[in-house]
């Protein structure tokens, strides 16, 4: 058998100029899923014997179809931290250098998730200077997909290449995505591979495939009448033909999501939309591809559309689907950038969550606080939470008065009430009243554009913002901080 395959090979190579040829992000440098069978593919010839030979001992031998297509699979090793080569040949032979088996995880959204380790103009990274001078680390790679808008689903990215990370190359990679890949390396003692694939600006609909769009979501064709002034970005399943779709198939473990501020508007849709997306962007994967979102950071948006409800929808999506879960950022924004500095607090949250749910790590606490239930006691309303660790705390002075709550009747006029913490672990719950309000019925808690949580669990992690109510329709009218 293998005399026959090399004799093919030399029959192919000779008689046809066609090259083998393997999507940019297959190449030196890259990660790949560690302890799986990792499909490769490519083109060549039509009915070329393809011979796929890893250093690591693995070898597939596979044959392109009639339209020079082909793919298969190879087994890779559990992460060992050490380099393999992977050779691929059919018309030529193909090299991959410096390859390495560990997680590999697919980072996608807007400007949050899209800036890089050296930030942007006035909009600086936290921390980002000394992650490029003690950053290099061999083992946490990534690959840039560069930007790239178009109609059909492509099969490769526009260009692209896995590089490691050093002082000079790091100061490039996606900041939320690095932290977030740090934290594992060095937990998981295994190489991570990021692949970043953002635009700032972008509509989730740009993102999801045209025909989950076409038949859940044909409103997405329709809104901006075709003209999409504020950029193609905004375009329905542009990004996703361009910077999803060439993906589809390649192992990963799965993806972290920072989207959000586009869509505030249209909220209601996107507890359905997001979901379609990531469901679909399983089908392509597999069942088990995690998706982890990140909460739009508090911001003075000035334009009537409030960025909590992009938050409301995150805590329902995870609520509803599996393998899904949420980082908070409610203490962490800055009101007057809408890039919120501090990406190494959002990568650890997201790893918290990535260790207790794909890494079976036990006995960490991976949420803050969750708003569960509420009962109208008399002339004030107690609210009780899932996720409480051991308790509710605020790191303030002792008696610092809760500020961020407000309180309605059945005229759904919120007023600022006063609030404090009662009980201590699976008991501490939150007694919130107002004088002007005799007879509550609901209760919103940091429920505005630019208000900072300021109420933990004992893990250290923020309550969620949230409201009891279901009054779309009601304003902010007590949001102070928001007007400012």
């Amino acid at each position: 058998m293998k005399k026959i395959t090399i004799y093919l090979l030399l029959i192919c190579t000779i008689t046809i100029s066609a090259q083998t040829k393997l999507p940019s992000f297959f190449g030196d440098n890259m990660v790949l899923q560690q302890n799986d069978s990792v499909n490769i593919w490519g083109t060549d010839k039509p009915n070329c014997p393809i011979l796929i030979s890893g250093s690591w001992g693995k070898e597939i031998e596979t044959k392109s179809d009639k339209n020079g297509k082909w793919k298969a699979k190879i087994t890779t090793l559990k992460a060992d931290n050490k380099p393999y080569n992977l050779s691929i040949k059919g018309t030529n032979e193909i090299l991959f250098k410096n390859v390495v088996f560990g997680e590999v995880w697919f980072c996608a959204g807007q400007s949050n998730m899209e800036m890089p380790i050296k930030g942007y103009p006035k909009s600086p990274i936290l921390g980002g200077n000394e992650a490029m001078l003690y950053g290099a680390n061999k083992f946490i790679r990534s690959y840039h997909v560069n930007r790239n808008a178009v109609e059909t689903p492509q099969q490769d990215t526009k260009g692209g290449q896995w590089l490691e990370a050093t002082p000079l190359s790091i100061k490039d990679f996606s900041a939320t995505a690095y932290f977030f890949a740090k934290e594992l390396n060095k937990v998981l003692d295994v190489p991570i591979g990021i692949i970043n694939s953002s635009w700032g600006g972008a509509a989730a609909e740009a993102f999801v495939d045209n025909e989950t769009l076409k038949t859940q979501f044909p409103q997405v064709f329709t809104r901006e009448k075709g003209k999409y002034e504020h950029g193609i970005m905004h375009k329905p399943s542009l990004i996703y033909n361009g910077m999803v779709a060439p993906f589809e198939g390649f192992n990963m473990r799965g993806a972290i999501w920072n989207q959000g501020e586009t869509n505030r508007g249209r909220f209601k849709e996107y507890k359905t939309l997001l979901p379609a997306m990531f469901n679909h962007w399983r089908k392509k994967w597999n069942d088990d591809f995690s998706f982890y979102m990140v909460q739009v950071a508090p911001f003075y948006y000035n334009d009537g559309r409030y960025v909590t409800f992009i938050g409301e929808s995150i805590v329902d999506i995870t609520k509803k689907e599996k393998n899904t879960g949420f980082a908070s950022t409610i203490d962490i924004g800055k009101c007057s950038d809408i890039h919120a500095p501090d990406k190494e607090t959002i990568g650890k949250r997201l790893a918290l969550v990535a260790f207790a749910k794909d890494y079976g790590i036990e006995g960490i606490v991976y949420s803050g606080p969750i708003y569960k239930s509420m009962e109208v006691d008399n002339n004030q309303i107690r609210v009780y939470f899932d996720e409480l660790a051991r308790g509710l705390i605020t790191y303030g002075d002792k008696g610092e008065p809760l500020n961020n709550f407000e309180i309605a009747g059945a005229d759904k006029i919120f007023y600022k009430a006063d609030a404090i913490i009662k009980g201590g672990d699976e008991k501490s719950h939150i007694i919130v009243s107002s004088k002007k309000v005799p007879n509550p019925v609901a209760v919103r808690y940091a429920f505005g554009n630019c208000i900072k949580g300021d109420i933990y669990n004992t893990a250290g992690l923020p309550l969620m913002s949230f409201r009891t109510d279901t009054w779309d329709d009601v304003n902010f009218k007590n949001d102070e901080q928001s007007k400012k």
